[in-house]
């Protein structure tokens, strides 16, 4: 190669140099100005660490018996009273309706009682003590009779003290008629009264009792989630200390998280928050902080770093919106809190916060 050729040469990778020299210097002044720009944007955001919170509930029967049929498996979404199995219930039936007919016999009696004689029960009774009152006119007029004619020695003194004797009986038997004749115009005894309302009264609540063991046979979710596990199956017996399935709470969710204290004082109750999850990379769940610990811990060893090790952190909930279902309870989330953003006076309604939905960046 000549001279010119090498010069030539030499040029060319002088300007190529210089080229990569200026495209360096502006790729690092795009990269700096990036940053400054990602710092400014991240100032008014704290970020913090967390899991989707996992809470779980083991379900029972509140009675023991035998399990007749379950109605959801192992990984079901269920909702909030929702039924999830039953036990059979036929002896619980029979004592509710053999209790029903108790109190219906029961009623009728406090009814009578109420109510108090009858007509003709007053009227028996009435008749009664005017049969009584004309046997004492009878005995009256023979005694009287008798007794005249024992003054002329006609009549031996032995029918005159059985005269007497009769006499005496027709006037008790008298007292005895004018007696019941006052009871039943009077009625039951108020005592009996009482004690028939009582029993009444027992077998009332001795009913709603039954009814409760019944509706004790069917069991519920008692909040939205998914279950876990299945630990029972139809023909086992159920007992109240006898989980039957495990069920891990899905409403409300939230992200459990941990701020350090010289962080604590820039959050507050209220303030909104974006969620990141890995498995959703570009998508944002919404959120706000709902709770803060009032008491501090030492980190978490889940969150544990070595300069963070004797540094003392609280816990705090930031509730997310999961309306796609795209959480799942234990997972590593992202919290950054929205340092600037707009707080909450009052208390939080989820709606307001999720009826906006979820964003994809």
């Amino acid at each position: 190669m000549d001279k010119k050729g090498k010069e030539a040469m030499a040029q060319n990778k002088k300007k190529i140099l210089i080229l990569a020299i200026v495209l360096l210097l502006i790729a690092s002044a795009g990269y700096f100005f990036y940053q400054k720009k990602e710092e400014g944007r991240n100032e008014g955001y704290l970020t913090i660490y967390g899991n989707i919170d996992i809470r779980q509930v083991q379900l029972a029967f509140f009675d023991e018996g035998r399990i007749k049929r379950l109605f959801v498996d192992e990984g079901a979404m269920v909702k909030a009273g929702e039924l999830l199995g039953i036990l059979d219930d036929s002896r619980l039936r029979a004592t509710m309706l053999k209790i029903e007919k108790d109190l219906e016999a029961q009623q009728q009696v406090v009814n009578r009682m109420h109510a108090g004689s009858r007509p003709q029960e007053i009227r028996a009774a009435r008749a009664r003590v005017k049969k009584a009152e004309a046997a004492v006119t009878d005995a009256q007029i023979t005694f009287k009779r008798i007794k005249e004619l024992s003054k002329t020695k006609f009549v031996s003194k032995q029918k005159l003290d059985d005269a007497r004797a009769r006499l005496n009986m027709a006037v008790a038997q008298l007292n005895e008629a004018k007696e019941l004749y006052s009871l039943t115009l009077e009625g039951p005894r108020k005592e009996d009264i009482r004690a028939a309302e009582a029993r009444l009264q027992s077998l009332k609540h001795a009913l709603e009792l039954a009814k409760e063991k019944l509706r004790d046979a069917k069991l519920y979710s008692p909040s939205d989630g998914i279950i876990r596990d299945r630990i029972l199956e139809p023909g086992d017996m159920a007992f109240p200390q006898k989980p039957v399935f495990t069920l891990a709470l899905s409403n409300p969710m939230w992200v459990r998280a941990y701020v350090p204290e010289p962080d604590l004082g820039k959050i507050a109750l209220g303030m909104r928050a974006r969620v990141f999850v890995d498995s959703y990379p570009d998508h944002e769940f919404k959120g706000w902080v709902g709770y803060i610990s009032p008491t501090a811990e030492f980190t978490p060893r889940n969150v544990e770093t070595p300069d963070l090790r004797t540094r003392l952190v609280y816990q705090v909930r930031i509730y997310v919106c999961n309306s796609e279902n795209k959480l799942r309870l234990g997972m590593p989330a992202t919290v950054k809190i929205d340092l600037n953003g707009k707080r909450h006076s009052g208390p939080i309604r989820p709606s307001e916060i999720c009826q906006q939905g979820n964003s994809t960046k």
